[in-house]
């Protein structure tokens, strides 16, 4: 690079050459360009396939199912829709119902907890804190279902099988959770805020109720995402604690009409009908949270 003196007789360096699109920097070559598109195009159709695949089949009867038809969509959507609610006095809205208990009331809860454990063992030295930390990682290590049982056995000691405890409790503990809220505290709350919050009279649970959570927003915006995915897809809990159909969450009913199909083939249209159904929060929950995501994705780049 080229020197250049100005009038004071100082040597100073030219300013980098913009790019032909304004930007400073490298010029991104439109085969990376293409090759990039081409990736994310086979990524998408290979997601998206599934469910086009599962509305289509929403939109059929049952003999163009069993037929094996194309693809091309029907006009039987909104008729196996209201057949689907309809059946069996509603127990679909009581199992749909019962999973936003389960997805919201979990998630909620395991955020807030995940939050306060995170932010305590970023923010303050204790005796034990980093031995506390390292049963935490245990417990993300853990996979859930070697836990179904042990669970069971502690619920039926103190009578709550069979119950909405029994499934709620378990879904309020989220190690990964507390794992990424040290991580995203540590990193985003500086020290200096909060003792300035101490300085002005401010109480512990208050700086961190009202200055730090709204810095750790995009993390505990992805811990509920997580932890709402987990319980809304949750089944083996669910299998193994309730007995009454009208505690199910929606993945185990479905599975117990599916497990009724050779006896009542109308079940399957109820099946795939359910499963689309089934997913509509989930995408709802996405779309209404994903300004969060982008709000934090750039948090820290530019200092």
């Amino acid at each position: 690079m080229s020197l250049l003196t100005n009038t004071a007789g100082a040597i100073t360096t030219p300013p980098p050459a913009e790019t032909a699109t304004g930007r400073r920097g490298p010029k991104d070559s439109p085969w990376s360009i293409a090759m990039a598109m081409t990736v994310l195009v086979i990524m998408a159709v290979y997601f998206l396939a599934p469910v086009y695949v599962l509305f289509t089949a929403s939109t059929k009867t049952q003999s163009d199912i069993a037929k094996g038809s194309s693809l091309a969509p029907s006009s039987q959507l909104a008729h196996n829709i209201a057949r689907l609610f309809g059946r069996d006095d509603h127990i679909y809205v009581d199992w749909l119902l019962n999973s936003v208990l389960y997805a919201v009331g979990g998630a909620t809860i395991a955020t807030f907890l995940a939050a306060l454990a995170g932010y305590a063992l970023a923010k303050y030295q204790f005796r034990g804190r980093e031995f506390i930390f390292n049963v935490v990682l245990g417990g993300v290590l853990m996979p859930a279902t070697a836990l179904a049982l042990p669970l069971f056995l502690m619920f039926a000691k103190v009578q709550l099988t069979d119950t909405y405890w029994s499934v709620l409790l378990p879904s309020i503990v989220s190690p990964f959770g507390v794992y990424l809220s040290r991580v995203f505290a540590a990193a985003s709350v500086p020290d200096e805020i909060i003792e300035a919050g101490r300085l002005d009279g401010a109480s512990e649970f208050r700086i961190f109720w009202q200055v730090s959570t709204r810095m750790m927003a995009p993390a505990l915006v992805t811990i509920f995402l997580f932890q709402f995915v987990a319980i809304w897809n949750n089944f083996f809990l669910p299998l193994v604690m309730l007995q009454n159909s009208k505690l199910y969450p929606v993945t185990l009913g479905l599975y117990s009409w599916q497990s009724q199909i050779s006896r009542v083939p109308e079940l399957q249209v109820a099946v795939i009908v359910g499963s689309l159904v089934s997913v509509v929060p989930l995408i709802i929950t996405f779309l209404a949270l994903q300004r969060y995501w982008r709000t934090g994705l750039s948090a820290g780049a530019v200092k």
